[in-house]
């Protein structure tokens, strides 16, 4: 159980935008017998400007520096197009007036296990989501929701507080599908119950499909469902005198198990990530 090859988990840093070629610079001439200049020492307070600008999640490193030249950022309220510049963690960079935080956001995807928990603590000593991703980052990452200690599937994991407020929302639309087992054959009255709607607390919920799964027996269904409320799937059946069994989710605001065995992870792409921002 462990991580993914990292050599294909890392994220690409972006697309180059233009072109654009290093100039040559003719060294200066040795004088005399003069001593070498000492190479001074890194500032470990310091960062390069289009790190600064990469890490808070605004474009590529590479794409930092165009923006740079073309007077986009500022620090402290002054305009830098100067290659190189570095700035302190504490200074006030913006761009295009937007103020950065220069932590990196970054983005994980696991194939839960079973009997893993979710909670952030976990007082009684159980297994947690948190030790099977604990090498993909060195700052904390956080699961944007919860899933059952017996759910297995697809948990986003990330320190992207804005999106994951935007992916909890109930108003965002997230699409997720589970394969469900129950414990007795799916009768078909009931399967048309769900698909027209069924009332839990008096709300209605809505499945936008339900469908047998192929080539397995009738108590083994796929449900697509848009709905943030906690174990909803769940409830569902329960109402209609059902228990669910085992609960695995294949789909996930778009990101597929595809590749990605049980207890693995891997970093998502940069058109995941765009695609994820794109969510209101």
């Amino acid at each position: 159980m462990g991580k993914s090859d990292s050599s294909q988990n890392k994220k690409s840093s972006g697309k180059h935008v233009g072109n654009f070629r290093k100039k040559n610079f003719s060294k200066p001439r040795a004088q005399g017998n003069a001593a070498p200049v000492a190479k001074q020492p890194s500032n470990p307070d310091l960062v390069r400007l289009n790190k600064y600008v990469s890490n808070s999640g605004v474009c590529s490193r590479r794409d930092a520096d165009i923006y740079i030249s073309a007077g986009s950022v500022t620090v402290n309220g002054k305009t830098i197009t100067e290659m190189g510049y570095k700035v302190k963690l504490t200074d006030e960079v913006k761009f295009d007036g937007r103020l950065l935080n220069p932590v990196k956001k970054e983005y994980v995807l696991l194939n839960k296990p079973k009997d893993f928990t979710t909670t952030v603590r976990d007082t009684r000593g159980r297994r947690n989501v948190s030790g099977l991703i604990s090498n993909a980052s060195k700052t904390p990452l956080l699961p944007v929701d919860k899933m059952d200690k017996e759910a297995t599937g697809l948990l986003l994991f990330t320190n992207d507080g804005d999106l994951t407020k935007r992916l909890k929302s109930p108003k965002n639309g997230l699409r997720k599908i589970y394969h469900v087992v129950l414990n007795k054959d799916l009768r078909s009255a009931d399967m048309k119950k769900i698909q027209e709607g069924i009332t839990l607390e008096e709300k209605p919920v809505r499945v936008q499909e339900i469908s047998f799964i192929e080539n397995a027996p009738k108590r083994e269904v796929g449900i697509e469902i848009y709905s943030t409320k906690n174990k909803i799937v769940e409830r569902i059946f329960e109402h209609l005198d059902y228990e669910v069994v085992k609960i695995d989710r294949v789909s996930y605001a778009g990101l597929t198990k595809k590749d990605l065995p049980r207890g693995h992870w891997r970093y998502l792409t940069d058109q995941e990530i765009v695609n994820l921002g794109m969510l209101k």
